[in-house]
């Protein structure tokens, strides 16, 4: 199993999730992964969890029968919000907002077809308190096989 260096679905997923809609059209991910972008804004962590799971059954990154395809965004997706919210997946019940640009990018990063798919979900942009101001940038990443 070699991770292809050119491959590196997490990579793809933060510049995606940091860039702006100029840049994106400048980035080049591998030819047969599928991705998306899109912005959250909540004091919710379920909202923001509902917004990225929507734009990838929307944008077909994962199926939308069935429950592998969405357990394993899932996992991603709680992965990259622990980032953002170091380690306590918690927003308005203490008493912080986020405003998150993200990214969701499927394919596979290696070189052998047999490792299969994976799904990486990217979260850049500011967590605090919820007055405008008081926010910081944040940046979160997660990983998971399908």
């Amino acid at each position: 199993m070699v991770l292809a260096i050119d491959r590196r679905i997490g990579k793809h997923a933060i510049l995606l999730a940091m860039s702006n809609e100029q840049e994106v059209s400048s980035l080049t991910i591998p030819v047969q992964w599928k991705s998306c972008i899109g912005k959250v804004g909540s004091m919710d962590s379920q909202k923001v969890v509902a917004a990225i799971e929507t734009a990838a059954k929307r944008e077909g990154i994962i199926k939308t029968e069935g429950y592998r395809e969405t357990h394993a965004l899932y996992h991603a997706i709680m992965d990259a919000l622990s980032g953002v919210t170091r380690g306590q997946v918690q927003l308005g019940a203490v008493m912080r907002t986020v405003g998150l640009r993200f990214a969701v990018v499927r394919g596979n990063p290696y070189e052998d077809v047999e490792e299969g798919d994976w799904i990486a979900v990217a979260l850049y942009g500011t967590i605090g308190a919820p007055v405008r101001g008081s926010e910081h940038e944040t940046i979160g990443l997660g990983i998971n096989h399908i």
